[in-house]
C-alpha cells in the first residue's frame, strides 16, 4: 500500500503547485485554458503515439485489455442512462463528460506505479492504458467533436448548410487525439519507427502531458467549491463518483472473473485498475470543448481524494 500512497502523494503534490500558481496569480487568467490547449493540442497526442507504439499490440490485446474495455463502456452506459432520468435538461456533450468522469481511469499517472510497486509487474497497466489511449479517448473525443459541434449549430438562426454532417465527420478525424493514437496503432503495426531525432523529440512533448494535466487541474482548483449546490450540477458529480469508485471496479470483477474467468492476480489487476480514479485528462477534455467542466473537476477531484481507501479496500478482499 506504500506505493499507492506514493503514487497519490506525487499526483497532489503537483497539483498544489498548479493550485499555488493560481492562487497568486502567476500565470495570469487564461493559464488554465492556455495550458488545456497545449496538453489537447501537442502533449497529448505525442503521448497517444510514444505510449501505443511502442507497445506490441500481441501483449496487450488479451483478456485484461476486454475487461478493461467491457467495463468501461458499461459503466458509461449506466451514467447515460441514469442521467436521462435524474439528470434532466442536460446538453448531450455534457451528458458524454460525466460520464467520461464516471469510466475513464487515471492509467497514465497512476497505473504504471501501481502496476509495478503493487501488482508486482509494470506490464500489467499496459492492456488499459492501451485500450483507453487507442479506443475509448479517441472515440469520446469524436463524439464531443460532433455533439458540441451539432449544439451550436441548434443555436443558429436560419437554414442549415446540407454539408455541415460532412464538415463536422472531417472535423472529427483531423482531431490531433485521434490522429495521434492511429499514427500510433500503425507504426505498432508496422513496427515503424522514426529517426532516433524525431522519436526522441516527440517523446519530450510526451513527457510534458501528465505534469501539464495535473498543473492545469491545480489551476482549475482556485476559487472552486466541490459539490456547491449552487452550481446545479451536485447530482451529476455524485452519480459519476459512485459509478467510478464503486460500480465500475464491481463490474470489472464480475466481467473478469465469470465472463473470462479471471483469478488470483490477474482478477486482482482487473478490478484494481478499474478502481482508479477519474482521469485529469477528463477535465482537459472538457475545458476545450467547453461543456461538463464543474462534473469533470469535482468528480476528479473527489475520485482522488477516497481513491486511496478504495484500492486499500480492493487489495485487502482479493489479495
Amino acid at each position: 500500500m506504500a506505493a499507492v500512497l506514493s503514487g497519490f502523494t506525487v499526483v497532489w503534490l503537483i497539483i498544489g503547485v498548479g493550485y499555488a500558481l493560481g492562487r497568486f496569480g502567476v500565470f495570469g487568467t487564461e493559464a488554465r485554458v492556455v495550458l488545456s490547449r497545449v496538453v489537447f493540442f501537442v502533449a497529448s497526442p505525442c503521448l497517444l503515439f510514444i505510449t501505443i507504439s511502442d507497445s506490441p499490440i500481441a501483449d496487450v490485446l488479451g483478456d485484461q485489455f476486454f475487461v478493461a474495455g467491457i467495463s468501461a463502456f458499461t459503466a458509461l452506459g449506466l451514467f447515460l442512462l441514469a442521467g436521462k432520468f435524474l439528470l434532466r435538461g442536460r446538453r448531450f456533450s455534457e451528458l458524454v463528460v460525466g460520464s467520461q468522469s464516471a469510466s475513464q481511469v487515471n492509467a497514465a499517472n497512476l497505473g504504471f506505479p501501481i502496476a509495478a510497486y503493487v501488482l508486482g509487474d509494470l506490464a500489467l497497466a499496459a492492456p488499459v492504458i492501451m485500450f483507453q489511449l487507442a479506443i475509448y479517448m479517441p472515440v469520446l473525443v469524436a463524439t464531443l467533436d460532433l455533439s458540441t459541434a451539432r449544439e451550436k449549430e441548434l443555436k443558429r438562426v436560419g437554414p442549415q448548410s446540407k454539408w455541415m454532417l460532412v464538415r463536422r465527420i472531417l472535423q472529427t478525424f483531423v482531431n490531433p487525439v485521434i490522429i495521434g493514437a492511429a499514427l500510433g496503432l500503425v507504426f505498432s503495426w508496422q513496427s515503424w519507427h522514426f529517426p532516433e531525432p524525431v522519436h526522441e523529440a516527440i517523446e519530450l512533448l510526451s513527457g510534458a502531458a501528465i505534469p501539464l494535466l495535473l498543473l492545469s487541474f491545480g489551476l482549475s482548483l482556485v476559487g472552486s467549491h466541490p459539490l456547491d449546490k449552487a452550481a446545479g450540477r451536485r447530482r451529476d458529480v455524485l452519480l459519476a463518483s459512485v459509478i467510478k469508485l464503486i460500480v465500475h471496479p464491481c463490474l470489472a470483477f464480475v466481467i473478469g472473473a465469470f465472463l473470462f474467468g479471471l483469478d488470483g492476480l490477474m482478477l486482482l489487476t482487473a478490478v484494481v485498475m478499474a478502481s482508479l480514479p477519474t482521469a485529469q485528462n477528463v477535465l482537459v477534455t472538457a475545458v476545450r470543448y467547453q461543456t461538463g467542466e464543474t462534473v469533470a473537476r469535482d468528480t476528479v477531484l473527489i475520485t482522488t481524494v477516497l481513491g486511496i481507501p478504495s484500492m486499500i479496500v480492493v487489495a485487502w478482499l482479493l489479495a
